[in-house]
């Protein structure tokens, strides 16, 4: 035996490859490929349809919400512990009317046992069994507090859980979501640190998603151990039928108009007088305090745009329009008028 073959393999820095593997997805953006991780959220957060949104893409292929690209669709197993079996079937159709499609077509499997406890080594190697059989890509365990009989907070007997988890994914190459709640009134926590139990339930995943409501407003965030992550994507559940979430895309009709700059808003009052304006009317009209006016006008007329007499301050109409360059920091020309020339 060489002397060497009791050291580790080591390369010089500038050797390294610079070249690394591409991240694959599942979902795109939503779920890297065999990632275990949590699907979080605090009650009432729609943590459960968007589960079963995740179920319908991977298995069918279509874009997750609408939106979120499927590149390795494949068979799902899940196992909805909390609702019951007339109520998934019930929002599983809901979400295939909105795909178009038809889901006696989609390769979904739910387990219909009664309970199934990760802490129980017969129902774990059931579950193993079970997926063996049917070669799923995701298993989706919906929640967690369903599933066993120990302390969530005892990193001693979380840990053990989830390792059987992430042996389950290695051992069968699939992804596992796992569905979780977080902490009550939670909201100035990190998504991450809201969710209930051991900080090993944080630590665990490689693709976590978060959903939070705020009045009636419902968000996304997303975060990868080795992608980019996304915060605040806004969703809703459908008002009408059939119910399943969707993403919120804003309306370009609706996109507030950019709020004029102060110098903009002087020149478009002096262009709709028809005589001086005092600064006192000025500040009443474009709504600015006294020491931004008295600053602007300032700067204004030294550039020539404005003059003053005892009646107050006009346009300085021996300026072309296509000659008035505005102030650094003035954003645009408002409303368009022009002045009169």
């Amino acid at each position: 035996m060489k002397a060497t073959d009791h050291l580790f393999p080591v390369q010089q820095a500038s050797e390294l490859s610079t070249t690394g593997a591409q991240t694959r997805w599942l979902i795109e953006g939503l779920w890297t490929d065999q990632a275990v991780g949590i699907l979080g959220g605090e009650p009432k957060c729609c943590k459960s349809f968007l589960a079963l949104d995740i179920a319908i893409s991977v298995a069918s292929g279509c874009s997750c919400l609408r939106q979120f690209k499927v590149p390795q669709s494949g068979p799902v197993l899940l196992f909805p512990a909390e609702d019951s079996l007339s109520i998934v079937r019930q929002r599983l159709e809901g979400i295939c009317a909105v795909a178009g499609l038809a889901l006696e077509s989609v390769p979904l499997h739910v387990i219909t046992a009664p309970s199934l406890r990760l802490d129980l080594v017969a129902d774990r190697q059931r579950l193993a069994r079970t997926v063996e059989s049917l070669k799923p890509k995701l298993l989706i365990l919906d929640p967690l507090i369903r599933l066993h009989r120990i302390d969530e907070n005892e990193s001693s007997q979380i840990a053990p859980l989830l390792g059987g988890l992430r042996e389950l994914q290695r051992r069968f190459e699939l992804a596992v979501l796992l569905v979780h709640h977080a902490k009550k009134e939670a909201h100035s926590m990190r998504p991450g640190q809201a969710l209930r139990g051991s900080s090993e339930l944080h630590g665990w995943g490689d693709s976590n998603l978060y959903l939070r409501r705020k009045r009636d407003q419902l968000t996304l965030t997303t975060e990868h151990r080795a992608a980019r992550s996304q915060e605040n994507i806004p969703l809703q559940l459908a008002q009408s039928d059939p119910i399943a979430l969707e993403l919120i895309h804003s309306d370009p009709e609706e996109t507030p108009t950019p709020k004029p700059s102060v110098v903009q808003r002087i020149l478009n009052a002096l262009t709709d007088a028809d005589r001086p304006l005092s600064a006192n009317v000025l500040r009443q009209l474009c709504a600015m305090k006294n020491a931004t006016l008295g600053a602007t006008l300032a700067r204004m007329a030294g550039q020539g745009l404005i003059s003053r007499d005892p009646q107050g301050y006009r346009l300085n109409t021996a300026i072309p329009y296509s000659q008035i360059q505005l102030p650094i920091g003035s954003e645009g020309r408002g409303n368009g008028k022009k002045p009169p020339v």
